[in-house]
């Protein structure tokens, strides 16, 4: 098993950013690798229980991942599940995300935690999607400011 860590600052108020990550409106906006969008979806970070979203290439390529928000902490943090679907919607192996969010100097800080990714290579997948997923919130948030 795998983790792994990214750490972003934002421009905006902790209770802000945490709408950002938590609400379906502001989520579809950066939810999601740079060239994808969500056709389909029950994002929502801000109860307990299933969401879902499927991502959409630019080539028409579709990748399912669902889970469970374990719990939900304003503005402080959440938790959830996560596990993509094969070709067929078989769920595979299960992971842990947490979004923690902490008051900074110049805003608010957000940590992303991704534990137990099934090796080093899932574990640098992952890293480059929420790399790039953290970039399409900086560009919203940024617009903000």
């Amino acid at each position: 098993m795998s983790d792994l860590q990214l750490k972003r600052v934002f421009p905006v108020s902790p209770e802000k950013l945490f709408a950002w990550v938590t609400t379906p409106d502001k989520l579809l906006k950066w939810w999601g690798p740079e060239g994808v969008h969500i056709p389909e979806h029950n994002l929502n970070l801000s109860r307990t229980g299933p969401w879902y979203s499927i991502m959409q290439n630019r080539d028409g390529q579709r990748f399912h991942v669902s889970g469970q928000v374990t719990h939900v902490d304003g503005p402080i943090s959440v938790g959830f599940t996560w596990a993509w679907h094969d070709e067929v919607g078989t769920r595979g192996a299960e992971s842990h995300v947490t979004f923690t969010i902490a008051a900074t100097e110049d805003g608010a800080m957000l940590l992303i935690d991704h534990r137990d990714l099934d090796g080093s290579d899932t574990a640098a997948r992952h890293e480059q999607g929420w790399t790039s997923t953290l970039r399409k919130l900086e560009a919203q948030l940024a617009e903000l400011t």
